[in-house]
């Protein structure tokens, strides 16, 4: 290794504190035990994470090598892994991490882990080809790699300076840290308040903190006494009230006296080192050393890793060797292995990067670049970004590809600083708008919509590009739409993509993707109209403009025949066919083709959702659920969850919404806070909104307005009229219902599922003539579609609303097609009123299976109040209940959210490390899981549980 100007350095095993002796706590007692008892947790199997926070020099770092000590003390061997984190580093993707998992990352670990995750972590230190997807697989691998360690002995980690380390590294440790419950691992972070911003949130969401606050006078007594024997009382009286009981300022202080001011013969300074002077203190320590350990200091604090192959050759191209990092270790200001050289303290790394002038930093940087060079061209151009003077495209080109690599590796925040960085450093104006653009794309994917929405509007500032524009305005519609205001939103899109529409599309069809969703949002049909005229308009005509063409064709329509039932019986199937065909055409290109553009994805999703396509519904948004959650595109997660919980709901699959709302508050509660709280609070109004659709279906009033009130009231006219007509209460449901109709074409549309609600709250209300119009256009829609469930209702609402003579025919012929539709609850209220009539007409034997069928399916559906009417109904027929049904236990209900999670991929065949990887979990939480779940279930092996799983296909119709 070369070492530069002078003698080798000499090798050294151990870091210990400068001056050669142990840190010794003094007046912690209470800071100490609490992080035994963290260790003493982990050792017991029962892992955890605690952050340390405090002003600089506060004993933060001590605290955590006083971890290291006991860890190194205990009764087995314990692994101990450490990082810190360095301002300059905090734009260099994973380098945190890197630095922590060193030690362990051979070849051999991984190799062990599943090769989605060995592949991830290798892309991110940039081993392999990397990819944004693998975002939340780096914290799952670095997961699975400590629970590998963790099996073979405890494993502790360390993260100092915490507030410091990178983005990507911090999010991929903030994961580890909240699913450490089951590992013997330690995860121990220490962060700095006091610095510019601070009083915001924590740099570890979810975390316990431990705050250190200054030494009493006792224990600051005792470290003087410790340190400075000599010192005279008076002096040391002294020092303790004007140091304020301040540790490090305590250590700086009576390392600045002399001998006559130590003994009291000549008075203490009145400016002692106290926090807010300790950086002066330091500096001035680094003015007495000569030029050459000035210059080494000052490149080790720009390189920040400290690695000597690259500062020490650096160093010596500026003229200063291995004797100048020496003098600075003699005056303790750094300690030197045969590797690295690490500050004594950050603030000490602070004085002797900011006491330099700006020309000698640059210097310093430039001479990094080029030490550096070819080994990672990331922190390369960052080194040239630091060195240069003015704007220099050629670095700026460097740097652009630096956020790209970042941007593939999924490390989203040093993405946008290399951006952001490099538009700085374009000499023109274009170039630096086009950088800005990229920044801004990724800030809104990822969540950071005030961060978007400032660099667009800069660069909506730089040019006049009409492309460029577009594409800026896009991040903007984006910003807006996440901000709550849609209108707004579909508006600014559409102003951006009219011009385009005509000639070359360039970012015309996703502008219009996102214009026709934000529209929808604010319900407004004049919006949704209007996005199908400028979709008509893009030459060449492409299957998402057709789309949109046909979505806007299905508001017109469906209007038309919800205000006007008195059409002729053929028109109205001709006003919904075309859109319809065009709307499943889409869905099918998507499905075959599978477009890389999640937009497109998004819009098929809510495609086969607008044609009561279940199963295209179903998959298009589980596959893409998946995709977001991989990808970190959060807000995108939280749209496609809401229509994949819908439709578990709606098909009969309670516990799979249920997974769907766990994993939904899973994604806001353990990996939101990377993108902010925007993401988080869509993420749970998801889980709100099936909390509430669940809560309406059982009847429980209270838990469903609870739900409603949480996710803001969305979709709450269909929510509690569904909860009204369960209750007994149809003419509070048909009121709702006229409430929700009066908001226009929108509103009929995304009412359509919910005809058959409106149609008996109607009917049992008197008033059949009030559903007339939406019957019409439900039945349209139906036959255009084609769905059997949709069609089923039809019949059915056409024989609860049409003559005597007619109904037994309707029914008959609804539960014919319900029975190839996969709608049970649907079903079950067809059986219902196919009972109630036939009882009605007195034919009490041919009710009795009728309405036996609704009671066990809304059993099944945990639809409390159907159920109770259905029972009702079966005894006024001389029936009752089966003993198979009534009898028969769920055996799901007394797991825990994530415990049905786990069993039901389980009971699919999913090995356990599929399981964790698919829940975001170690492999051995999986094993936790399981081994609590099978006694509940009365099972002891994968296999029983596999043959519960088929044996009770009502109960666990999720477990396949």
């Amino acid at each position: 290794m070369p070492q530069g100007r002078g003698a080798p350095l000499r090798p050294r095993a151990d870091r210990v504190e400068a001056g050669g002796r142990q840190a010794v706590l003094y007046g912690r007692e209470a800071e100490r035990a609490a992080v035994a008892a963290v260790l003493a947790r982990a050792w017991e199997g029962r892992g955890g994470a605690l952050l340390v926070r405090g002003v600089a020099g506060i004993g933060k770092s001590e605290l955590l090598a006083e971890a290291a000590r006991r860890a190194r003390t205990a009764g087995s061997e314990v692994c101990v892994l450490r990082t810190t984190g360095t301002e300059a580093e905090s734009v260099l993707p994973f380098s945190g991490l890197h630095l922590l998992l060193r030690p362990v990352l051979t070849g051999e670990r991984l190799a062990r882990l599943p090769g989605p995750q060995a592949r991830a972590l290798r892309g991110a230190f940039g081993l392999d080809e990397a990819s944004p997807e693998d975002r939340f697989r780096i914290g799952l691998a670095v997961l699975t790699l400590l629970s590998d360690l963790a099996a073979e002995q405890p494993v502790l980690c360390l993260a100092d300076d915490f507030q410091w380390l990178d983005p990507s590294s911090a999010e991929a440790l903030l994961f580890t840290a909240r699913r450490l419950g089951d590992e013997r691992v330690a995860l121990l972070l220490a962060a700095r308040d006091g610095l510019p911003g601070d009083g915001g949130p924590s740099p570890a969401p979810g975390v316990p903190e431990l705050r250190l606050d200054a030494l009493g006078p006792a224990a600051a007594a005792e470290l003087l006494a410790d340190r400075a024997p000599d010192l005279a009382d008076g002096v040391l009286a002294t020092v303790v009230e004007r140091t304020a009981g301040h540790p490090l300022s305590l250590v700086e202080t009576v390392r600045s006296l002399t001998p006559g001011q130590r003994a009291g013969n000549v008075p203490v300074p009145a400016e002692l080192p106290v926090p807010a002077r300790l950086v002066e203190a330091y500096r001035a320590r680094i003015e007495g050393l000569g030029p050459a350990a000035r210059t080494a200091l000052l490149v080790a604090a720009a390189e920040s890793g400290g690695e000597l192959r690259t500062v020490l050759p650096a160093a010596g191209a500026l003229g200063a060797g291995p004797d100048g990092l020496r003098a600075a270790e003699r005056v303790g200001l750094v300690t030197l292995t045969d590797a690295v050289v690490a500050f004594r303290h950050p603030l000490v790394r602070a004085a002797a990067y900011q006491g330099a002038d700006p020309a000698e930093r640059m210097a310093a940087h430039r001479a990094l670049a080029e030490a550096g060079a070819g080994r990672d061209p990331d922190r390369t151009a960052w080194h040239l970004a630091s060195a240069a003077s003015g704007p220099d495209e050629e670095v700026a080109a460097r740097l652009s590809r630096a956020g790209e690599s970042a941007w593939g590796r999924g490390a989203f925040a040093a993405a946008v600083a290399a951006h952001r960085r490099a538009s700085e450093l374009s000499p023109l104006p274009l170039d630096r708008a086009r950088r800005l653009l990229s920044a801004a794309q990724i800030s809104v994917v990822t969540g950071r919509i005030a961060q978007a929405d400032g660099l667009a509007r800069e660069a909506m500032e730089l040019t006049e590009d009409r492309t460029l524009r577009a594409w800026l305005g896009m991040v903007r519609g984006a910003v807006e739409d996440a901000n709550g205001n849609p209108r707004t939103a579909a508006y600014l899109l559409l102003d951006h993509a009219e011009p385009s529409a005509g000639g070359d599309s360039g970012p015309v069809v996703p502008m219009l993707v996102l214009a026709a969703r934000s529209a929808w949002a604010a319900a407004d049909g004049a919006l949704i109209t209007r996005v199908g005229e400028v979709a008509a308009r893009v030459r060449p005509e492409q299957p998402a403009t057709a789309a949109l063409s046909a979505m806007a064709a299905l508001v017109s329509g469906v209007a038309r025949l919800a205000t006007d039932p008195h059409r002729s019986s053929a028109a109205p199937v001709a006003d919904l066919n075309g859109p319809v065909a065009s709307l499943r055409s889409f869905v099918d290109e998507v499905r075959g083709r599978n477009p890389g553009s999640h937009l497109l994805r998004l819009l098929a999703v809510d495609c086969a959702a607008l044609t009561g396509d279940d199963d295209a519904a179903l998959g298009l948004a589980t596959a893409e659920a998946a995709r977001c959650l991989e990808r970190g595109t959060l807000l995108s997660l939280a749209d496609v969850l809401r229509v994949l919980g819908d439709v578990q709901l709606a098909t009969g699959r309670p516990r799979e919404a249920a997974a769907t709302a766990a994993e939904a508050e899973d994604a806001a509660g353990s990996t939101a806070e990377a993108a902010g709280p925007l993401p988080a609070r869509r993420l749970t109004a998801v889980a709100d909104r099936i909390a509430a659709r669940t809560a309406a279906l059982a009847g429980d009033e209270e838990k469903c307005r609870a739900a409603l009130e949480r996710s803001g009231g969305e979709d709450s006219a269909a929510v509690l009229a569904l909860l009204d007509l369960g209750l007994g209460r149809p003419e509070r449901a048909l009121r709702r219902f006229g409430d929700a109709l009066r908001g226009g074409a929108p509103a009929a549309v995304a009412l359509l599922p919910a005809t058959g609600d409106l149609v008996e709250a109607a009917v049992r209300a008197g008033r059949p003539g009030l559903a007339a119009g939406q019957l019409a256009a439900f039945t349209a829609w139906a036959e255009a579609g084609g769905q059997p469930w949709a069609t089923a209702v039809a019949l059915r609402c056409a024989a609860l609303t049409g003559p005597e003579e007619t109904a037994e025919e309707g029914y008959a012929a609804a539960l014919g097609r319900h029975r190839v539709a996969g709608r049970p609850f649907e079903e079950a209220r067809t059986e219902l009123l196919y009972g109630e009539w036939l009882r009605r007409a007195r034919r009490r034997t041919e009710a009795r299976p009728r309405l036996r069928n609704a009671l066990e399916a809304f059993e099944r559906l945990g639809a409390v109040p159907w159920a109770e009417r259905a029972r009702g109904e079966l005894r006024a027929v001389g029936g009752t209940a089966s003993p198979a049904s009534v009898a028969r236990p769920d055996p799901l209900a007394a797991l825990t959210p994530q415990e049905r999670q786990v069993v039901r991929l389980a009971a699919a065949g999913a090995g356990n490390r599929d399981i964790a990887a698919r829940l975001f979990l170690s492999p051995r939480t999986v094993e936790y899981h399981l081994y609590k779940a099978y006694p509940k279930l009365g099972v002891g092996s994968r296999r029983e549980l596999a043959a519960l799983a088929a044996g009770f296909g009502g109960p666990l119709p999720d477990l396949r």
